[in-house]
């Protein structure tokens, strides 16, 4: 039975003020004083050109180039507001090479990164510092309450990833200072779990995620519904592994299941509920938990054959261990640096609009990494994939996510 939203959201503004005293992180309205943020690497008076960004993830669909800035745009003084930085090998770093790849076409712009830790911090955070910029990135669901400071700052730009803004009364709003990008990581959670089954030799596997927000928990529902649909449609027999004292609570209350670390920022835990799943036998593990899955990819990397599958970008890189192999098996994608760029040209050039934007395979916005020598899956694998690929795009399937109505065990598509 489908949910209603709204009376989802207006549970939200509560549990997002209750979270900050059950350890779950959520932002509050409590004042802080500014030292509270820390700046770090700030690009001030100084082009970053020099600044290499990472390269454009391979994925099943290929990202179209952006043009070069227009004659005459406007530089910006751009900020970026993160828990777990820019060098975290995932959400927050896809995020800030989409604004390095601004600055290679619009030099005199520069880049502020503010990293605040304390979760419960992070909207206090942006309201120190946003009438000093033209444009503030904020990556992660924690940000979805600053639709209150937009209202009060119409002149700034700002970019949220993850989430819609929502004003004082917990409501989502559209505003036409914010462009926010939401995606369906239901998708990509899917591929990767049906990776998972048909790739597993033990017949178990697992998701690690950070905080259950709804990002979070549609990596994890997708991830049980890619499993779910393999073992119906391709006959594997795989066993999606939980740790009961590390179950999830979304943000209404309810018990998600899972494996969730607690925060985006904790490798000892993240490590801990790795050795864990691999002392139960999983061998395939999908990692969605910002700079706490570094914890889980040390743990794998001490293990013997097992396998992670990276999240939000292109993880190999990080998958070498010390004798030389690699244990990301493929990654799951959000395709979130060309869309942070497109949307810092679209304010250079004035041609910027608020609104909130749902992206997914529709708009080739959602995938898993297929090119050669930048995952392990089999042939077969590949193949299959490629063929369910097409009918998430078309609709044909739909992934279970934490509010759209569906369960791991009940989607279109399954039956």
């Amino acid at each position: 039975m489908k949910r209603n939203i709204a009376s989802i959201l207006s549970v939200l503004v509560v549990l997002t003020v209750l979270f900050a005293f059950t350890g779950c992180g959520s932002p509050t309205a409590t004042p802080v004083p500014p030292t509270a943020t820390v700046v770090e690497e700030p690009v001030v008076e100084e082009p970053v050109t020099e600044e290499l960004a990472v390269e454009e993830p391979a994925s099943e669909t290929p990202v179209t180039e952006e043009p070069a800035a227009a004659a005459g745009a406007k530089a910006l003084k751009i900020g970026i507001v993160t828990s777990s930085g820019v060098d975290d090998g995932s959400f927050g770093e896809d995020c800030y090479n989409g604004i390095l790849e601004f600055i290679e076409t619009s030099p005199e712009s520069t880049v502020t990164h503010v990293k605040e830790t304390d979760i419960s911090k992070m909207v206090q955070a942006v309201s120190d510092i946003i009438a000093d910029y033209d444009v503030i990135v904020l990556p992660g669901y924690q940000f979805a309450s600053v639709g209150a400071i937009a209202e009060e700052n119409p002149d700034t730009k700002l970019i949220l990833v993850d989430t819609a803004p929502t004003n004082a009364d917990g409501e989502e709003v559209e505003l036409a200072s914010v462009y926010s990008m939401v995606f369906e990581e239901q998708e990509g959670g899917f591929f990767a779990g049906a990776a998972a089954a048909l790739e597993t030799k033990t017949g178990k596997v697992a998701v690690v995620n950070g905080l259950a927000y709804p990002s979070n928990v549609n990596y994890q529902w997708g991830f049980e519904s890619g499993v779910n649909y393999a073992n119906a449609k391709y006959g594997t027999k795989a066993e999606i592994v939980e740790l009961p004292s590390y179950a999830g609570t979304d943000v209404t209350g309810a018990n998600v299941g899972g494996n969730y670390v607690g925060g985006f920022a904790d490798e000892v835990t993240g490590k801990v509920i790795g050795k864990a799943l691999i002392d139960e036998g999983v061998d395939i593990m999908l990692v969605a938990a910002g700079a706490s899955g570094n914890g889980v990819f040390t743990a794998i990397k001490e293990a013997s054959d097992v396998y992670a599958i990276g999240c939000d970008v292109d993880q190999y890189d990080d998958g070498v261990k010390g004798d030389g192999s690699n244990m990301i098996l493929t990654s799951a994608l959000k395709v979130m640096h060309t869309n942070v760029t497109r949307q810092l040209q679209a304010v250079a050039d004035g041609t910027f609009a608020g609104k909130n934007d749902l992206l997914g395979a529709s708009t080739d916005s959602t995938g898993y990494v297929s090119a050669e020598g930048r995952q392990q899956l089999s042939e077969d694998t590949l193949a299959k994939l490629a063929e369910v690929y097409p009918l998430v795009k078309d609709g044909t399937i739909v992934p279970a996510a934490n509010f759209n109505g569906y369960t791991p065990e009940d989607f279109p598509g399954l039956k």
